[in-house]
């Protein structure tokens, strides 16, 4: 296997260098076919071409015959991870993205919005896929730059909009907007889950300032969606009305539901540890993620964490002593955790109850902790945690960012 790897590795370099070398001499020899990799078999082409940027796929395309059908191949596209960060430097990848865009199953879309021309590129993008019928099962949008001023992001949600309105992904199953940071509202939801039956997976998580989406429109969802399995929302969209859609008899497993806690759910009673047992019980394999930030009150974050809940994962981003927090979570979550984030503020009290964490949760797979801890506390989880594969905890003060340690 390791052979196999570093010839595959030795291939995808020489392959670089030779597509570098063929943009800046295809226009001389346009016949010219690089020969140390002729006799690499079409698959394995295909498969390195899969791993090059979606610019420099179209360039291997235009090289010679047999490396533009290796690029035509559909393991090729399969995963397309295409950026708009250039601007009008970006003009091949919106090309290559048309031109193949039949073989794309998963679709993720990077783009530096704080440039009109990526968002533009971007518009092109879905426009494009909305113009014919895809077989697209997956769709993800990145954006990674700064919102400018006064923008809310109107063109970008219009051409998501356009593309749900026409109906160009029936069999979508993957829809992942966490990374949109733009207000999402319950017309964009009813258009996405109604146009997308298939939908097994949805993220609408994406922690803006406000959340427009109801209940009643997630309650929608599901029964629009019967396969939905995964969810992503805002944890005052979650009701015990909608865990109770949950609960039908002819709906799948549900694997996992990914909670965004914030300043809004200071209003939003508390769903009863009732409706949190029937759905453990419904759905005995679900895992849930919570995420709480600086603006949820105190006093309201033991209302959100409750016993019943099968949490695998906790951030608690709130910079506040979380101490008794962390207790509650050795206490009640130990059979079920896998990942714990903290933001709070260094203490011999925490160091303690990081300590019995350590001890009671020993499925832990990664703990964070952004504040200096003891060398014992760091001992403690090493030695406690068999499958611990991931950990930031830091003995001194350093730098930011802090990295985190990886364990073999």
């Amino acid at each position: 296997i390791l052979s196999d790897l570093l010839i595959f590795i030795l291939a995808f370099t020489v392959l670089k260098k030779e597509i570098s070398f063929c943009r800046c001499h295809i226009s001389r020899s346009p016949s010219c076919a690089p020969g140390k990799l002729m006799e690499i078999p079409e698959e394995v082409l295909a498969m390195i071409f899969s791993y090059l940027p979606v610019c420099d796929r179209r360039s291997a395309s235009r090289v010679c015959k047999r490396w533009a059908d290796a690029v035509a191949s559909p393991l090729v596209w399969y995963h397309t991870s295409v950026s708009c960060a250039l601007g009008e430097e970006d003009e091949w990848s919106v090309q290559a993205c048309s031109q193949f865009q039949q073989n794309m199953k998963y679709l993720k879309i990077l783009c530096d919005q704080s440039v009109e021309a990526n968002r533009k590129n971007v518009a092109e993008i879905l426009h494009n896929v909305a113009a014919s019928v895809t077989g697209l099962l997956g769709l993800t949008i990145v954006c990674t730059g700064e919102n400018p001023y006064f923008y809310s992001g109107r063109d970008l949600l219009q051409s998501v909009n356009s593309l749900f309105t026409a109906n160009a992904c029936p069999h979508l199953r993957h829809v992942d907007f966490r990374k949109l940071p733009f207000t999402l509202d319950d017309g964009i939801i009813q258009l996405v889950t109604s146009k997308s039956p298939c939908l097994e997976s949805l993220f609408i998580n994406n922690k803006t300032l406000v959340c427009k989406v109801t209940s009643e429109v997630v309650k929608e969802a599901l029964r629009n969606c019967p396969k939905l399995s995964t969810l992503g929302l805002f944890y005052t969209t979650l009701t015990e009305n909608v865990l109770a859609e949950l609960l039908h008899v002819e709906r799948p497993p549900v694997k996992l539901l990914q909670l965004h806690c914030e300043r809004m759910d200071k209003y939003k009673p508390t769903i009863p540890a009732e409706a949190w047992e029937a759905v453990a019980r419904r759905h005995p394999a679900l895992s849930v993620d919570i995420e709480l930030d600086h603006t949820v009150p105190a006093k309201k974050i033991s209302q959100i964490l409750q016993s019943a809940i099968p949490v695998s994962s906790v951030e608690l981003n709130t910079f506040t002593f979380m101490v008794e927090q962390v207790n509650f979570i050795s206490q009640n979550y130990q059979g079920t955790l896998k990942r714990l984030v903290l933001q709070t503020t260094s203490s011999d009290e925490l160091n303690r109850a990081l300590g019995r964490l350590a001890s009671c949760c020993r499925s832990l797979e990664e703990i964070h902790c952004y504040c200096v801890v003891s060398a014992d506390t760091v001992r403690t989880f090493l030695h406690c945690c068999p499958i611990l594969r991931r950990y930031t905890l830091k003995t001194t003060k350093e730098p930011h960012p802090w990295l985190p340690e990886i364990l073999q």
